[in-house]
């Protein structure tokens, strides 16, 4: 009579053992195709808030004839833009920052990652009492995008005379206003000093490929969006503004 003969111990640990490594090989690229969704669901994001503001400035004349001007940030947390009299509230030197008024242009409030999207303009660009329209000379202090934080304004390497721009704080978060916290408490600052440079609202925004913490020039995934000021005046004047 033949005997059931089972598993040995030495046999269902190998089988344990290939199990691990056949999930474990599954779950990488399923972690990859999330990561990937999500960086393509914020770049759809920041481009529909790109155009939303420059929708806004097409409809929201300043009091100099035939003139436009952009919102301003949102610095309460509530999504709509903050002004001081016609001038942005938050105005440090030439550029006035915080977060994109969602409220005020319709669009998401926050990134994929549940990040709300950090805004910085030009101050005076938004200002209701100055405006831009064609004619108008390149703004004396614009954002500037560089390809590290030890870029100087005044010699850019990735994009100058920029009149807005857009930071998404990426996978890691660092730095951001999550939609889950009250408004003002952030997450953990960076450590990489290019994603510091993105927190700091002076007028140089790093904008590069992204890195791991073990690099020398330290971690990065934050993702930007902008327009610089001759490409602003074409989309909202194509025709030149009318009142």
């Amino acid at each position: 009579m033949n005997q059931a003969r089972g598993f040995t111990l030495i046999e269902m640990a190998i089988v344990l053992v290939i199990m691990t490594i056949l999930i474990g090989g599954l779950a990488m690229p399923l972690s990859a195709q999330i990561q990937a969704r999500r960086i393509a669901e914020t770049s759809r994001i920041m481009e529909e808030a790109r155009e939303a503001i420059i929708g806004y400035a097409m409809t929201n004349p300043a009091v100099p004839v035939n003139s436009r001007h952009l919102p301003c940030p949102d610095i309460d947390g509530n999504g709509t833009e903050d002004r001081a009299g016609n001038a942005c509230a938050g105005v440090l030197g030439a550029i006035a920052t915080g977060f994109l008024p969602w409220v005020d242009l319709g669009v998401a409030s926050q990134d994929a990652w549940g990040n709300r999207l950090r805004y910085a303009v030009v101050a005076e660009l938004a200002a209701n009492n100055l405006g831009f329209s064609i004619g108008n000379p390149l703004p004396a202090q614009p954002l500037v995008a560089c390809s590290n934080n030890a870029c100087a304004a005044a010699a850019p390497d990735v994009a100058n005379n920029l009149a807005f721009v857009l930071v998404s704080h990426g996978p890691n978060g660092w730095g951001a206003q999550n939609i889950n916290n009250p408004a003002g408490t952030l997450l953990a600052a960076p450590n990489g000093p290019d994603e510091v440079a993105n927190l700091d609202a002076d007028r140089i925004y790093v904008s590069r490929a992204p890195t791991q913490p073990d690099v020398a020039a330290g971690e990065f995934d934050d993702r930007l969006s902008w327009i610089s000021f001759p490409q602003l005046i074409p989309r909202v004047c194509p025709t030149g503004c009318s009142p």
